[in-house]
Order: C-alpha cells, then sequence, then structure tokens
C-alpha cells in the first residue's frame, strides 16, 4: 500500500506547488474513517480510495480532486459528514465528496430505477464540477481491475453497467485509454471465452510478425525526417474489445481484419500534420475512403488528429493518427488534459475552463434532468454517451454531430425542439427523401416545416438521440394530456348541465383539496382519464347534492334488434331520434385526430352518419360504436362508463374512419383483385384483408376499410354487389 510520502511524490512531479499539508491530512482521515474495514480481497479498505487517487495523480490533476479521491467514500461508507469534511477540507473538496456519495434509502420499485437515480444524481454533480467525472472514473476503473474479488453473482452487472455508461462517458470525455481499459475488463468479464480467443490469436500473430512494429516505426521515422519533417511515431496492437467490436460491426472473422496494428505520428505543428499525410501518401498506398480530418472538424470530446490507411512495409495495412503535441496530450487524457481550472475567489470557488467536450456533457445533463422517469433517463443517457458520430451540415454551414445511424429527425432536434416538433419533411443534399433516412457524414440535410405543434408518437421508435427521444415523449405526453383535458372538461359541464348546476372556475378551484388535485386542468384530465367521476366533483363543488349519476348512458332495450340496459326507463342517458342530436349535452366526436382521445369499436368501427355511443376506458379515453353494435352487451352492467356523443363533421379536413365488411366471393383467379380494384377505384383504402370460410365455390373476405362516412360506405357496398364474382357483401358490426 503506498505511503503518505509517496503520494505527496507523485503529486509533486508534475505540481511543485502542491500544498503537503493537505494531503497528508486527508491520507490519515481517510485511513482514519475507514479503520478496520476490509475490501472483498481482504485489504484494507482505505488501500481503495488510495490507488484512486494515485490513478488520477497519472492524470496530473489538482490537489482538491486527489483528496476528493482519498474520501470519496468516505460519507457513505463511514462515519463522516459532510459538514465534517467541510470544516476540515473546505466547501470546495465537500461538494466533490458529496457528488460521488450514493444516494441511500432509495424508496424505489427495480434496481434499475435506483441505479438511474444514482446516475442522474452523479451527472448533474458532474455538470457542476467535471472533477466529479475524473475521480469517479479512476474509481470505477480500480473497481473493475479487482472485480475477480467480487462476489460472482454482481460481476455481470457491474461489468455491464461500465460498458454500458463508464466507458463510454469517458470516451465522450476523450480520455481513450482509460475507456479501452474499462471496456477491456468489462469484456473480459461479459465473454470471457471470446476474449480469451481473440488474445491467444494476438499473441499467435505476435509472434509471427515478431519486430513489424519495430520496423514500421523506424521506416516511417526516417521517411518523414528525410522530407524534413520531425515525428515522433509510436505504434501498438489493437485491443481485443475494439477488435471484438469490428469483427461483429463488418460480420468478418478474425483473420478477414488487416489493420490490427495502429500508429500515432505526433509532429511539431498542424502544417506538418498534413505534409505527413502527404509524404505517407505519396511512399505507400493509401486504402480508399480511410482518410478523416478530426482537424478540421473536432470531435465533440475535443479530439483532433488526422487518420488514414496506407499498404505498408511488408504489404501490412497500418492505421495512421497523425497529431501534435497538443492533440496528442488531449487524445491521452481527454478533458484532465486541459488546464480546466483557475484561482478563483477568495472562498475557493473554482471556475470550469469552457472545453467542447464539457460544454456538450452539460448540455446533455441539463436536457436529462428535465423530467421522464427514472428508466428513461438511463435509457436516455446511454442513447448520448454510446454511438459513434456523423457529422452533418445545416444549409447555412452550421456543423450538426450525431450518432451514427442517425435520421433527418434527429438532426432537426438537435437544431432546435421546435424544428423537430414541426418537421414534415427533409431534403439531403438537395434532394427530397424520407425522414427515415440514415445520415451519412458531410450530408447537407434541410428540415421541411409545417404547422405541426406535436410530432407523430411513432417517431419514438424511429430516432437514436436522447434529445429526440425525449422531445417526442415530452411533445406526446402533453398532446394526450391536453386531450385529456378537453375529454374532462366536456364531461363535467356536461354533468352540471344536467344537474342544471351553475359551473364556475372559482367554485372548481375551491374544491380542489376535496378531490387532491392542484389545478382544474389535472381535475379535468383525471376526469378524461377515468380516475374521477364528474358526479365526485358535483359533490365536491356542491356538498348537498344529492342528485343520480349523470354519466350513466343507455341503449334501448332487446326491442326491434337493438341491444342495451336492461331498465330504460331509469337512467338518464337515452338515445336521441336519428337527426336530432342534442348538441348541448353530447360530447362531439372528430375522428382520431381531434382534440379528444378518442378511438373506434376493434371489430367494425364506426363512421359518421352511424347513430352511435363512447364507453369510457380509464386511462385510455373514449371507444366509440355504432349503437347497434353487440359488443356493447358487455357493459350492461356498467352504466357509469357510457356517453353521450355525437359527430360533429362540420368545418373539418375530410378524414377516413374504420369499417369492416364480410365479401363472399367466388373461389376463382382475380376475384380479390376485383374486390380490390372496386374498393380502391371509390376512394375507400384498405387496412387489413383476412380470408376465411373457404369452400369449393366460394371464399370469405373479411376487410378492413377505411371511407368517408356511412354514404361512402354503403356505396361501395353497392358496387361490390354489382360484381358477378361477388355473392354477397355486407357491413359487419363486432
Amino acid at each position: 500500500m503506498m505511503r503518505q510520502y509517496e503520494l505527496v511524490d507523485r503529486v509533486r512531479r508534475y505540481n511543485p506547488a502542491t500544498d503537503e499539508g493537505l494531503l497528508d491530512s486527508a491520507y490519515v482521515y481517510a485511513m482514519k474513517a475507514h479503520g478496520s474495514q476490509t475490501r472483498a480481497s481482504g485489504d484494507p479498505y482505505f488501500s481503495h480510495p488510495l490507488e484512486v487517487a494515485a490513478i488520477l495523480t497519472d492524470l496530473k490533476l489538482d490537489d482538491a480532486t486527489i483528496v476528493a479521491a482519498l474520501l470519496h467514500d468516505t460519507i457513505e461508507d463511514t462515519k463522516a459528514t459532510r459538514a465534517e469534511i467541510g470544516k476540515k477540507f473546505g466547501k470546495d473538496i465537500a461538494t466533490l465528496v458529496e457528488g460521488l456519495t450514493k444516494i441511500k434509502k432509495l424508496d424505489l420499485v427495480s434496481k434499475q430505477a435506483a441505479q438511474a437515480e444514482n446516475l442522474r444524481k452523479l451527472l448533474l454533480a458532474i455538470a457542476d464540477d467535471v472533477r466529479v467525472l475524473l475521480v469517479k472514473l479512476a474509481d470505477r476503473l480500480h473497481n473493475m481491475r479487482t472485480l475477480k474479488f467480487v462476489p460472482e453473482e454482481k460481476r455481470g452487472r457491474i461489468a455491464e453497467e461500465t460498458l454500458d455508461i463508464y466507458a463510454p462517458l469517458a470516451g465522450r470525455m476523450g480520455m481513450q485509454d482509460m475507456r479501452e481499459e474499462l471496456e477491456d475488463l468489462s469484456f473480459r468479464q461479459l465473454q470471457p471465452d471470446v476474449c480469451r480467443s481473440i488474445e491467444s490469436r494476438l499473441l499467435a500473430l505476435r509472434e509471427r510478425n515478431a519486430g513489424l512494429i519495430k520496423v514500421i516505426e523506424e521506416e516511417l521515422t526516417a521517411e518523414l525526417a528525410r522530407a524534413g519533417t520531425r515525428a515522433k511515431v509510436r505504434g501498438r496492437e489493437k485491443r481485443p474489445y475494439s477488435i471484438w467490436k469490428k469483427m461483429e460491426r463488418k460480420a468478418v472473422g478474425f483473420e478477414q481484419l488487416s489493420d490490427l496494428y495502429g500508429f500515432r505520428v505526433v509532429v511539431d505543428t498542424v502544417v506538418d500534420c498534413y505534409k505527413a499525410v502527404g509524404i505517407v501518401h505519396t511512399k505507400w498506398p493509401f486504402v480508399p475512403g480511410r482518410f478523416k480530418d478530426y482537424i478540421s472538424t473536432p470531435k465533440q470530446n475535443d479530439y483532433r488528429s488526422l487518420h488514414t490507411t496506407v499498404v505498408g512495409p511488408g504489404r501490412q495495412r497500418v492505421e495512421l493518427q497523425i497529431r501534435t503535441n497538443e492533440m496528442d496530450q488531449v487524445a491521452e487524457y481527454g478533458i484532465a488534459a486541459h488546464a480546466l481550472y483557475k484561482d478563483g475567489d477568495k472562498d475557493g470557488e473554482i471556475l470550469p475552463h469552457d472545453s467542447n467536450a464539457y460544454a456538450w456533457l452539460r448540455r446533455t445533463i441539463e436536457m436529462l434532468a428535465e423530467g421522464s422517469s427514472p428508466e428513461e433517463f438511463l435509457e436516455h443517457t446511454k442513447l448520448e454517451l454510446f454511438h459513434d458520430q456523423v457529422f452533418c451540415f445545416t444549409p447555412n454551414g452550421r456543423l450538426i454531430a450525431l450518432p451514427r445511424k442517425a435520421t433527418p429527425i434527429d438532426f432537426a432536434y438537435a437544431v432546435h425542439t421546435d424544428v423537430g416538433n414541426s418537421a414534415i419533411g427533409c431534403k439531403i443534399n438537395g434532394q427530397v427523401a424520407p425522414l427515415v433516412s440514415e445520415l451519412q457524414t458531410g450530408d447537407e440535410v434541410e428540415i421541411i416545416r409545417g404547422d405541426a405543434k406535436a410530432p407523430p408518437a411513432a417517431w419514438d421508435a424511429i430516432v437514436i438521440t436522447g434529445k429526440a427521444r425525449a422531445a417526442i415523449r415530452r411533445a406526446t405526453r402533453t398532446a394526450v394530456r391536453a386531450q385529456y383535458t378537453g375529454l374532462g372538461r366536456r364531461m363535467v359541464e356536461r354533468a352540471f348541465a344536467k344537474a342544471t348546476l351553475p359551473m364556475s372556475e372559482e367554485k372548481l378551484q375551491a374544491a380542489l383539496p376535496r378531490l387532491a388535485r392542484h389545478t382544474t386542468e389535472d381535475l379535468f384530465s383525471s376526469v378524461g382519464r377515468g380516475e374521477i367521476k364528474p358526479d365526485d366533483v358535483l359533490r365536491a363543488v356542491d356538498p348537498d347534492w344529492r342528485g343520480e349519476r349523470v354519466t350513466g348512458a343507455k341503449t334501448p332495450k332487446s326491442e326491434g334488434g337493438w341491444f342495451g340496459l336492461r331498465r330504460a326507463s331509469s337512467l338518464k342517458f337515452r338515445i336521441p331520434e336519428k337527426g336530432k342530436e342534442e348538441k348541448s349535452s353530447a360530447i362531439p366526436i372528430r375522428g382520431i385526430n381531434g382534440e379528444l382521445p378518442v378511438r373506434f369499436a376493434p371489430n367494425g368501427g364506426a363512421v359518421p352518419g352511424d347513430r352511435i355511443v363512447g364507453i369510457l376506458t380509464p386511462g385510455e379515453g373514449i371507444t366509440i360504436y355504432p349503437i347497434h353494435s353487440p359488443s356493447l352487451k358487455e357493459y350492461d352492467d356498467q352504466p357509469e362508463r357510457w356517453l353521450d356523443v355525437r359527430w360533429d363533421m362540420e368545418d373539418t379536413e375530410p378524414q377516413r374512419f374504420p369499417s369492416q365488411i364480410a365479401v363472399n366471393a367466388k373461389n376463382e383467379p382475380g376475384s380479390l383483385a376485383q374486390v380490390a380494384a372496386v374498393i380502391g377505384e371509390h376512394g375507400g383504402n384498405i387496412d387489413n384483408i383476412r380470408m376465411g370460410g373457404k369452400t369449393a365455390d366460394f371464399h370469405r373476405m373479411i376487410i378492413d376499410v377505411e371511407v368517408f362516412d356511412l354514404k361512402h360506405l354503403n356505396a361501395i357496398l353497392t358496387q361490390l354487389r354489382a360484381k358477378k364474382v361477388v355473392a354477397a357483401a355486407e357491413r359487419v358490426n363486432g
């Protein structure tokens, strides 16, 4: 275990002005706080924070970060408190330690939710001070190095979490060496057989190509020197996880990989970077499509370098990364390589220096922190962290970085949430393209906008960025809430009207505490969802009201082919005469795209012209049935779910409604084509066809068809019956 003076010496190598007393004090405090605690390996627990601090000294971090590493488990695992640490080591260090402390006693249903809440707390702390992230990554790295001592049932979960969250997070911060080690340690745990296979093949390759890396290093260095460019060349094999990912992505075997060696060429200036590329491409043929310029277009984690692949000495494919010394520092240490901090005020407050990686992290965290469930937060975090990137441009030249496989919808939300919500189409490189197209680096994307204020809910399954998915779900929730609020308001207004009671905003506001709701919008939404009944609102507003239920609905008794409730005279609901709907009380229905949460009967649908009734299903909205639907018998004993509804198609755009027809057609070639042609020629839209009831002479088709109204439906049925191949055509009412 490292001694006090050894830790101080490690820090002094890169920071001669280190506060030795502060480091000594933190060392002693943490050692005493952890006392006789031991790790799963049997080592003293204090060896863990000490190793974390040692990892951070390799990153050349400031005294406060090293002290936070020594103390990072004290609040969580010992009797130490934030107040005590603040008093002894200062507010800055206490805040860092608290940001690294997990949330305890979480009253959450799933382990995933608990993981998400702890991650949310960590990321919010990182948004305030990036050093929290650096300590956490070092903490996770040491835990992964000692994973073999952890109980076997926990290892897989820890390794998977590392691969899903912490390794990508290190990569997003530009800390590639740490990312690669975290990935390899996780890979070794999650897929040990595959990892061993790749390692054994690498060993055989190393023996077969003994000295090849050194030969290539020397030849590259000499070639650049002859052209007057001073360079340091370092070569290495690719790591097992990186190799496996490439094999999976390209669906190839190990033997088919030809660029297993990578070389870093470090030169003095940016100009030398481009000179070096020219020299290398003149000497050796380069592989087409493998040149990337991350100097003119840096990655979001501040990574800058030129990448190329050439067929080098011994006909061996060689991947080159050409960069300056400063770029190399950022590539190796990422955000830790920046001069991130400067002296603050007299209270010791530290101010983060601007960095693309940290700015990206802050924006991402702010977006993720806007709300949603813990599980959604975890999902969005993984989406934001775990993808390679493509770089696209707006028509005015603004660069937009997106994950690989991103769509124009993702692009639109990356530009602005309002652009995404109103997107109706796009052009890619000047050509109209589908919104689901996969974007490529260099694409110029123009978003075509419409008047829509909310995106289709189906986009949630298409997009891959956390920002787009969060915005779509938020807009969908808002739209659905607005629908339920509108339905609830109409139900309450109708209830008050039937009870002949005056309704006012003031009275509803006064009744909110009795209904356990904060706003009238909450109240109306709850009524629309079926969580509160309208007559309960009446009683809350007027405790003396003792009227009957006003939401009860009925249909006439089973007479003349009609089904309904048994005691027609005892219920308030009545079916108005045809053509004489009571517009003042019935809820208007304008289709599925209206302002109410409406669905249509699953078997048979309903179309304008039908006499209809609504069935309220809590949490799902209204289902509209034709009044003659046999399915209504299921609700005979639930009168509180029946609603007065009416068609309100005036001043609306023509739209189709679902219906279902049954066609008995001759069993001969072309009969289905003739039936479909009739429906299409007369403006119907076939949604689904099911074949059944086949005999030697006929077969029966059940067709889900969308029509404008009852007149339109009857016209189609008439035309079908006129066909010689059709024996019968009728409407189905489920």
